[in-house]
């Protein structure tokens, strides 16, 4: 055994037993595949270290993946300032996506029955272990809100359980999809606009929502800006979006809204209320979707819509707090048809893979969402530029 055999031992055992703190170096390229890998490891709140760690064992059932990139959800934001999930120390980042080195035996097919190979370009969804209730073709009995996903996942011995790392190992009984077809900046929003499809979904259940119907979007962040992209493909053409910063408004005309109404612009919710209806020529909307996590926002929307409208709730991915309204005047006089709509199911993931092809195909500036790219040494950075609301999408991308 070489001397240089032996310090990598030694390596491997020292990094093993508590991650040790390095700079991020880039993955080793020509199909090698390095003895560590690196993990931004959030160590206490507001502060991630990049960890390096053994490469794990890729078993039968297992993938490994070289990550190429992640982009940076609300939620990542949460726990990286307040914890709310006790998580602390963990591998955080859910919307990745990356390039299989190494695949288990065992390994064939992706979730949808499509052939999987090294080389493929991969993300995955969830991980429903024994859970027989959620499966590809359900369509609509059960989110996978009860499942696990990478990026929050404790931590254990593997240590590469979420994207924001330079190599992900996705284990038996998580779902994946061969997404090969797509570019880099699409494959980073497969996530986000997978909520957007089983939000639309959700809504198209009322019987309200068609080709020709009014509809207002309020919040303009990624989620509303998606939301009204996938309005825009399904045909719909007469959208108003709603929200306090013009810059956001604007790209919400890129994204294919027809008007846009700033909030600020609007002393009180009758005003407001007024707003919309003179952006819809003297109506009120047909249907609302409230992309928002303020509870002053939800109680403000049922004042947009028309009666016998509809609402799809899809703002409040944590407890946000209380509303206020009044059940009476917001919901019975005017008999409002509501539905929530909380992550998506694995189907909503497939069709989210169409959506983002037919977006491109029609002209929508779907890469432009992503507004800023940090290395994953700069991990610290990317979340407080998140946390600041400064630009849009905010992504880790390795080179």
């Amino acid at each position: 055994m070489s001397n240089i055999n032996i310090e990598e031992i030694v390596k491997q055992v020292l990094a093993n037993m508590s991650g040790t703190s390095v700079k991020a170096s880039a993955p080793v390229s020509g199909g090698a595949i390095p003895s560590t890998a690196h993990v931004a490891m959030l160590v206490e709140k507001e502060r991630f270290e990049i960890k390096e760690y053994p490469m794990p064992v890729v078993g039968d059932d297992d993938i490994l993946v070289r990550v190429e990139g992640c982009g940076v959800c609300g939620t990542d934001a949460h726990e990286f300032k307040r914890d709310p999930f006790g998580l602390i120390p963990v591998a955080l980042g859910h919307e990745g996506t990356g390039e299989i080195v190494k695949m288990g035996k065992n390994v064939q097919k992706d979730s949808a029955g499509k052939p999987l190979k090294v080389g493929d370009k991969v993300v995955t969804c969830m991980i429903f272990k024994d859970n027989p209730d959620i499966t590809m073709f359900d369509l609509n009995k059960q989110n996978v809100g009860g499942a696990d996903v990478y990026g929050l996942l404790p931590d254990d011995d593997i240590h590469l359980n979420g994207w924001f790392a330079d190599y992900i190992l996705v284990r038996k009984g998580s779902t994946v999809f061969n997404v090969s077809d797509l570019d880099l900046d699409s494959r980073i929003l497969i996530e986000p606009c997978a909520v957007l499809i089983h939000a639309v979904e959700r809504a198209k259940t009322t019987g309200i929502l068609r080709f020709n119907s009014r509809v207002v979007v309020q919040g303009c962040g990624p989620i509303g800006l998606i939301c009204i992209a996938v309005l825009r493909t399904m045909g719909i053409e007469n959208i108003v979006a709603v929200d306090g910063e013009n810059k956001r408004l604007e790209f919400a005309k890129r994204m294919g809204a027809t008007k846009s109404v700033n909030f600020k612009d609007h002393k009180g919710i009758e005003a407001l209320a007024e707003g919309v209806k003179n952006a819809f020529g003297g109506y009120l909307a047909d249907f609302a979707f409230q992309c928002t996590g303020s509870p002053v926002a939800h109680a403000n929307i049922y004042k947009f819509i028309r009666n016998g409208g509809g609402l799809c709730e899809l703002g409040f991915f944590i407890n946000g707090g209380d509303a206020s309204i009044n059940p009476h005047f917001d919901i019975c006089a005017k008999e409002i048809t509501t539905v929530g709509s909380w992550v998506y199911t694995l189907r909503d993931y497939a069709t989210t893979f169409d959506f983002l092809k037919r977006a491109k195909g029609i002209g929508l500036p779907m890469a432009d969402l992503i507004t800023h790219k940090y290395p994953l040494e700069e991990i610290n950075e990317a979340l407080k530029t998140n946390l600041a609301m400064q630009g849009l999408k905010i992504a880790i991308v390795n080179k």
